[in-house]
């Protein structure tokens, strides 16, 4: 049976860790998915300082949330102009459409809503491609918790016939999908994953985040401390479940502390709270996997991926998607042009078992350049 003629679609992903923009650019032919380029481009302090205040009710909230959604397609844009200069002078009419995530600043599934700061009207203009975005909104109408919605990514791109595994992403969130032989795919946010991390070392350091761990590694964890954290009712919660900001922030872990801690020993306790409650994910609901892979940006830190080592004993391979072909920081975009290309074929992007919704929904809504 020949191939299906390969059609070609950007991704772009800003997550809760508020780094910047990662961009990819993915071929699909109907049965082989193949990155073909990628680019990151930084937020600036005032785009992450404005991304930070509107997670809570502020003055003049809607005209910032506007005006920021404007920069941002203004970059989203930006990060697609530098794919295309990587293609060697591909034209821009061979890129079908672009999926864009936009940047989350509330998630209130049990509300009725989420919402991402996009301006995908802008996008199309600024770049003369057809855009696809709210992708959450959809599941969420259909009773689901909107997220996490990778699953399904990882499970076409990730899932091996007789090898059970388990694939990690640690952004500012850690979710998992649980890609088990003979099992329908699971998948749900264990909790905190870069999101507190960063912010501790950005009071602290002035830094955006903690290069390979090097300072908390310089700590150490307070065991009661830990204990207290992770005493978190939504750590306890059986899937289906998404978490975000509302759930973990610095004044939450202010709340916690005694203010005796010295930040290092806090922030070696983050990556003790962060590693325990996935480990504690994958016990209860994965059993025991034969390999774990890690991606987003808390695979680099080499302190973190340490300590699930030693929650997780007895699987044989912990290691990064980069070894299964995908480098860690471009899984999240590339799995937003897959769902942009199930958008575009009028196929379904979500995972019912995943996310709760009462069944498969087409994701996404279309704005034509």
């Amino acid at each position: 049976m020949a191939s299906q003629p390969v059609e070609y679609f950007a991704g772009l992903m800003s997550g809760t860790s508020l780094d910047g923009v990662d961009a990819v650019l993915v071929g699909f032919d109907g049965s082989r998915i193949e990155c073909l380029a990628a680019h990151h481009l930084a937020f600036d302090e005032r785009i992450r300082g404005e991304a930070l205040a509107l997670h809570r009710a502020g003055h003049n909230e809607l005209h910032r949330a506007a005006l920021l959604a404007n920069r941002l397609a203004n970059l989203y844009a930006e990060a697609v102009a530098a794919l295309k200069v990587s293609l060697d002078g591909t034209p821009t009419r061979t890129i079908r459409a672009i999926g864009c995530h936009g940047q989350t600043v509330r998630h209130a599934p049990d509300q009725g809503y989420t919402l991402q700061l996009n301006n995908p009207a802008l996008l199309a203009e600024l770049t003369g491609i057809d855009v696809v975005a709210d992708f959450r909104g959809r599941d969420i109408a259909a009773g689901g918790q909107g997220a996490p919605l990778v699953p399904a990514f990882h499970d076409a791109m990730f899932r091996a016939p007789t090898t059970h595994r388990v694939i990690l992403n640690i952004g500012g969130i850690a979710n998992l999908t649980d890609l088990a032989p003979g099992r329908p795919t699971t998948g749900f946010d264990c909790g905190p994953g870069n999101m507190l991390l960063d912010a501790w070392t950005q009071r602290h350091l002035g830094r955006p985040f903690d290069e390979d761990g090097q300072w908390s590694r310089q700590g150490s964890a307070l065991p009661a401390l830990r204990d207290r954290l992770l005493s978190h009712a939504f750590i306890a919660l059986p899937p289906p479940k998404s978490c975000g900001h509302e759930q973990f922030n610095l004044d939450w872990l202010r709340s916690l502390l005694t203010g005796d801690e010295r930040p290092e020993d806090v922030q070696a306790t983050l990556v003790a709270l962060t590693a325990a409650a996935i480990g504690a994910a994958v016990v209860r609901h994965c059993g025991q996997p034969d390999e774990i892979y890690a991606c987003g940006g808390g695979a680099r830190n080499g302190a973190l991926m340490s300590a699930l080592a030693e929650q997780l004993p007895g699987c044989r391979r912990i290691a990064t998607t980069d070894f299964l072909g995908l480098p860690v920081d471009q899984v999240e975009a590339a799995a937003f042009a897959w769902l942009a290309w199930r958008t575009v074929h009028r196929q379904p992007g979500n995972l019912p078992a995943v996310t709760g919704a009462r069944g498969p929904r087409i994701l996404g809504a279309l704005y034509p350049a």
